[in-house]
């Protein structure tokens, strides 16, 4: 198969390689661009560990191909806190023990992130329903959720006292 020309930006930073376009986005960002936060888990789409967001939207990138990604705007869980700093939902996860064996949990964050952009004060049920494509087998989902709303609430404090 013919390779193509691809141009994306990944985490802010312009990229281009050649790729078969059957490649699959998780592959071209974990072994062309050795952007690990993106995990590869069940790839038929059902866990979300490989969550990415894409030109504003949570995509699975194991259902993604290369040439779909063409021209897009990738964010991995590394581009939500580029100067290496956690973030607030990262912060938060950590504080409410919104994680255990961590393996989710980058594509958790990622899909909290896009919620949080999408809906600002969303309750425990939007939550949930908001995070039910992204598995984890460790937590129960009751820490992951309290994390997200703790996110949540710091984010808006944060955003009205700038106001």
């Amino acid at each position: 198969m013919s390779k193509m020309h691809l141009k994306l930006t990944v985490n802010g930073q312009a990229e281009e390689l050649r790729v078969e376009p059957r490649e699959l986005l998780i592959h071209v960002l974990r072994e062309k661009l050795n952007i690990t936060g993106p995990h590869i888990g069940c790839e038929t789409s059902h866990c979300g560990a490989c969550t990415v967001e894409m030109n504003g939207k949570s995509v699975k990138s194991c259902t993604v191909f290369a040439a779909q990604a063409d021209g897009a705007e990738v964010t991995t869980i590394e581009g939500l806190s580029p100067l290496g700093e956690m973030n607030v939902l990262q912060n938060a996860f950590r504080e409410h023990h919104g994680l255990q064996c961590g393996f989710c949990t980058p594509g958790m964050i990622t899909r909290a992130h896009r919620l949080l952009q999408e809906n600002p004060t969303p309750t425990a049920e939007e939550v949930r329903f908001g995070m039910a494509g992204n598995l984890c087998r460790c937590t129960g989902y009751q820490n992951i959720v309290k994390a997200i709303l703790a996110a949540a609430s710091e984010m808006n404090a944060a955003k009205e006292a700038a106001e």
